[in-house]
């Protein structure tokens, strides 16, 4: 009991700075009357319903963090991940900075809980880079957190212990789980770095991690969520494919509640998501294939160097005698003056 007396006085006095005079996001419960803002609906005379959403660029929010805005969902996901038990959403204070934003993302939530730091994100385009993502977002919050303190006094300054979990549902990954670690972007690589960050990867797909998806119902019916956007944006426009599989989502019984009173900024924010992460995919594939061309133009630049002809290097990288000729003619241009 006294242990969760000081974590009650810990977590306020460290907090009450960040809480009142900061710039932040402490999500309301809707559960305890929190509202959401929908962007989508016109009160104008003369107008009798919603307007129908449509891809936005200045949502920068998600699903995922609308849904898990609801502290009890919250806590259900970090007893879930943790194995744990807690029945209080009260014990669970979010953390999320507002003016934390990196590449123009937010991270989905950060909260407190048993005096750990968690940052939980969803992805949907496999991002590497989430350790140093990471790095930069828990040392603003550990900025924030010790705001009032000095670094320089001669008592050790105590820290919530941090946790990085990241939430996968993209294709970019066959293992159940996985680790990311900072110094794996080291170009000097060491066995025991000085400063490493791991985050740990949950894939979140039908066929993976049941248990976990058991554990939570609200991840659970997100994951199902998100399949029944992917399967109809496979062959409907956008916004139909959202749109229809928010309707059959409710139907079912899957975030029913959840997407009845946020229908229209979920599948604004849906279509937003879903758009982006094509976006992304597609110029990941357009990348892909102008490393593939600047591979085989190097390749065709260095037989012409040993004196062979258009048709010999076709039949060595077995391409095509044009694509052969079109590569040359890239080659042309790029080194004119040089003598190919």
């Amino acid at each position: 009991m006294a242990v969760w007396t000081f974590y009650l006085h810990f977590r306020k006095s460290m907090l009450f700075h960040f809480l009142y005079h900061e710039k932040q996001e402490i999500f309301r419960s809707p559960a305890k009357g929190g509202q959401m803002n929908h962007r989508n609906h016109d009160t104008s005379p003369g107008h009798n319903g919603p307007v129908k959403p449509a891809a936005r660029r200045d949502y920068k929010d998600s699903v995922f963090r609308m849904l898990f805005r609801d502290r009890t969902n919250l806590l259900s996901l970090y007893n879930a991940v943790n194995q744990t038990s807690y029945t209080d959403p009260e014990e669970l204070a979010v953390i999320t900075l507002e003016n934390a934003v990196y590449m123009n993302m937010k991270n989905d939530v950060a909260f407190l809980m048993d005096f750990r730091l968690n940052l939980y994100e969803h992805q949907s385009t496999w991002n590497p880079n989430m350790p140093l993502r990471d790095l930069i977002y828990v040392a603003k919050e550990y900025q924030v957190l010790t705001k009032d303190q000095t670094l320089y006094s001669s008592s050790l300054i105590r820290l919530p212990t941090p946790r990085f979990v990241v939430f996968y549902n993209g294709s970019g990954m066959t293992e159940e789980s996985c680790i990311l670690r900072l110094s794996d972007a080291y170009q000097s690589p060491e066995s025991e770095p000085e400063l490493e960050l791991k985050v740990r990867v949950l894939k979140i797909a039908p066929e993976a991690n049941r248990e976990l998806l058991e554990a939570c119902q609200s991840l659970k019916e997100y994951m199902l969520f998100v399949e029944q956007v992917r399967k109809y944006a496979a062959f409907l426009e956008l916004n139909e494919a959202v749109d229809r599989a928010v309707n059959e989502c409710i139907r079912d019984g899957i975030l029913s509640d959840f997407l009845s009173k946020h229908k229209a900024e979920v599948i604004a924010v849906s279509i937003f998501e879903y758009d982006e992460e094509r976006e992304i995919r597609l110029i990941r594939q357009d990348e892909f294939r102008q490393g593939q061309q600047n591979i085989l133009r190097d390749l065709v630049h260095k037989k012409l160097e040993k004196g062979k002809s258009p048709a010999v290097i076709a039949d060595e990288l077995e391409l095509e005698p044009e694509v052969v000729e079109t590569l040359i003619q890239e080659l042309r241009k790029e080194l004119s003056g040089s003598v190919l």
